[in-house]
């Protein structure tokens, strides 16, 4: 692959060509990788490169932009559309979808009801929410054939199309995270199916997020943004996003915040704190959050920063699995083994209202 990098202000034209850029700091980079050659190796050592390059990165910065990855633009598109259509229900009717439990994960949580953090102290996440709430709001979606927990669908009357169009992109994602979970278990030298059994329950959550327009002088508190920084908790993130922008990493080594500019038809990939506790810390679960672009003027002081969309899949492991540390990934393991469903859900539990 060529090693080129660019700075996040490149020209858009640039962003469009399929060279290794990325988003840069002094240090810093995020790679992207053309992941159809993984998919389309001919042989092992072809698998091998790309392999290596993923876990490279994921060893150094935790990110990846993941080109050629094999999901239509066409169905990205469509899944953004249907996303923003229920949104723009009215806030009664998206209600009585309402998120109720950690445990099952699924429903529609209102602006400032969640406050990602790393703290797991309910006091002071409490004032983090009260002080400095995410300002966005979200629909959380799990795979729909769970005997005990269920999705909060929205009637077909109210949302035509939705439910299916969102069962079909859960399934397109959980594909695609079962291929680059393979290229990671050959980037770290072990068999490239050893993850298939530990992820082929399709623990996931597929998240809708909407940020809605707000004005500049709602955002000058100290410690808001519209997402907080934060790590995520399961293998990988797939993230899908519009051309707004505001995903910003932190440099590990300097602690500044990175931006992760939109690059046309990528996924934004990066660890998760399972994964990472899992290879034992070989590969990294960054810090990021989501900060408001640039604003708009609407008086001479004050502004109004444009509307946001995105989409994540969080991919996680079976919640039976054990997280253990992996072979190849150090003599001394740092942390115990843990079960996977009850660290997402203690994770969770501490995260909402």
């Amino acid at each position: 692959m060529l090693s080129y990098r660019v700075n996040i202000l490149v020209r858009p034209i640039l962003l469009r060509r399929q060279l290794s850029l990325a988003a840069k700091g002094d240090a810093f980079s995020i790679p992207v990788i053309n992941f159809s050659k993984f998919k389309a190796a001919s042989s092992q050592n072809e698998k091998q490169k790309i392999a290596t390059e993923i876990v490279s990165a994921f060893k150094t910065s935790g990110f990846i932009y993941l080109s050629h990855h094999g999901i239509p633009q066409a169905t990205v598109q469509n899944a953004f559309k249907e996303s923003a259509e229920f949104f723009s229900l009215p806030s009664e009717t998206k209600r009585k979808l309402a998120w109720e439990d950690p445990r099952s994960n699924r429903g529609y949580v209102e602006i400032g009801r969640e406050r990602v953090t790393q703290s797991a102290d309910l006091q002071e996440i409490a004032k983090l929410r009260e002080k400095a709430p995410d300002f966005k709001e979200t629909m959380e979606i799990g795979r729909d054939w769970d005997s005990e927990w269920k999705n909060q669908w929205p009637s077909e009357k109210d949302a035509p199309r939705f439910k299916q169009t969102m069962l079909d992109f859960y399934e397109t994602c959980h594909n695609l995270h079962v291929h680059v979970m393979r290229s990671i278990a050959i980037g770290l030298d072990l068999e490239e199916h050893f993850f298939d059994k530990s992820i082929g329950e399709k623990c996931h959550n597929l998240r809708l997020l909407s940020y809605p327009p707000i004005k500049t002088n709602l955002l000058e508190k100290e410690g808001q943004a519209r997402a907080g920084a934060h790590s995520d908790y399961g293998t990988l993130t797939l993230l899908f996003q519009d051309s707004v922008g505001g995903l910003e990493v932190r440099d590990p080594h300097t602690g500044t915040f990175v931006p992760a500019t939109p690059i046309p038809d990528t996924i934004v990939v990066n660890v998760g704190d399972l994964l990472a506790r899992w290879s034992n810390d070989v590969l990294r679960s960054t810090l990021h959050r989501v900060v408001a672009p640039a604003a708009k003027k609407v008086t001479s002081s004050e502004g109004l920063t444009p509307a946001r969309q995105s989409i994540a899949f969080f991919c996680n492991p079976n919640f039976n699995a054990e997280v253990s540390c992996l072979p190849n990934c150090g003599k001394e393991p740092k942390y115990p083994p843990i079960n996977a469903g009850a660290y997402i859900v203690g994770r969770l539990a501490v995260t909402y209202t």
